[in-house]
């Protein structure tokens, strides 16, 4: 079966990278893209890259002209995607790549993102670890997914091996991470302009106050077996004043760093070891979690990824280190934020969804030089 696929926002970073790996996908055919200021004009203008689909016109975002698809993408700023995914009651497959469905608490998405809350969707991080389980078991036959933001699915698949295994105490934890303007999107910023990032390395988003905080915050409390009602395998936890749980809360302090390179993230994630427990069982927490899992992989003992190794990749790698004069583990995570992090999951979770090879037209190889 070929299924029919719509791409909203395809003139922008995530959705050029959605069409991009979809147009080696044996069983799709992408036959509508869309967009709001670049409507009217041929795609290969705006992404001319894709060769093989210098045959399609963006149409306007609709919510009539994206109906009757067998699966719709939605790569949109956040706060976008809710007024069209409310109409698309009649699309079997739905993903949205922006934020609107990502997150269970209304009162977390008012303090990070503010606008129309709209119901969290199935998470499409395949192998966090959740309740016990993995998402993927979740995503099998979901009819609405909520594909992660980069930077959080980075730091919770760093982390959730040891969150769920009881060998880390979640409630201090510390990353920092160097990422490339890519994962800010397309639209002209000064900020991102080549002359104010080459030869410079600029926080942002400092203090806690990165929207993919709650998003973290939620996938490692998932990661928590216990016996608290789930949406979509996200636990939907009484919320405080600022949207978090106080029972067995999660507290990071993310800080992420923009750096001159266009894609990639690099995140150092530590938190506390547990007392007593040994370096061969944090070890064996980690490895045993990713033992079989195609896209995720812990390398061996003294080892530590480079963005450079996975660009091109629908690949995390994990190094991980012990601590023991910190009494932290420390765990570096290499993602390419257009791929792993945001468009690879989507297309992944699309896979499991329709119950076709998880890795068909995701490749686990990078690009080098």
């Amino acid at each position: 079966m070929t299924y029919s696929v719509a791409v909203s926002g395809a003139s922008g970073y995530a959705g050029g990278e959605i069409l991009r790996l979809l147009a080696a996908h044996p069983d799709v055919e992408i036959r509508t893209v869309t967009a709001h200021s670049t409507a009217g004009q041929p795609l290969i203008q705006h992404q001319p890259h894709l060769r093989s689909l210098a045959h399609l016109t963006i149409q306007p975002t609709s919510a009539e002209v994206l109906a009757g698809h067998d699966v719709v993408f939605l790569a949109l700023p956040h706060g976008q995607s809710g007024q069209y995914t409310d109409a698309l009651g009649d699309a079997a497959l739905v993903i949205d790549a922006g934020a609107d469905h990502r997150l269970a608490s209304e009162e977390a998405w008012n303090a990070f993102y503010g606008g129309a809350f709209h119901e969290p969707w199935t998470y499409g991080v395949p192998e966090l670890l959740v309740d016990g389980g993995k998402q993927r078991q979740r995503l099998v036959g979901a009819t609405r997914i909520a594909a992660p933001g980069c930077n959080a699915s980075t730091v919770s698949l760093s982390l959730a091996p040891g969150v769920a295994a009881g060998v880390i105490d979640p409630s201090d934890i510390v990353s920092v991470l160097a990422v490339g303007p890519s994962g800010a999107g397309k639209a002209a910023k000064t900020n991102l302009l080549a002359a104010e990032i080459l030869g410079t390395a600029n926080p942002y988003a400092v203090g806690g106050t990165h929207r993919h905080i709650p998003e973290i915050r939620q996938a490692l409390t998932a990661a928590m077996s216990d016996d608290r009602p789930d949406v979509g395998g996200i636990a939907a936890a009484s919320p405080t004043s600022d949207g978090f749980s106080d029972e067995r809360r999660v507290g990071i302090s993310f800080t992420p760093v923009l750096v001159p390179m266009s894609r990639g993230i690099l995140a150092t994630s530590t938190a506390p070891i547990t007392p007593g427990v040994t370096d061969a069982q944090i070890r064996d927490a980690w490895e045993s979690a990713y033992a079989d899992e195609p896209f995720v992989h812990v390398l061996p003992e003294g080892a530590f990824p480079r963005t450079a190794d996975v660009i091109g990749a629908n690949t995390a790698l994990l190094g991980l280190a012990i601590d023991r004069s910190a009494n932290r583990v420390v765990v570096v995570a290499a993602v390419d934020n257009l791929v792993k992090g945001t468009a690879g999951a989507a297309v992944q979770s699309m896979n499991i969804a329709l119950g076709l090879p998880e890795d068909r037209a995701l490749t686990v190889n990078g690009v080098a030089p």
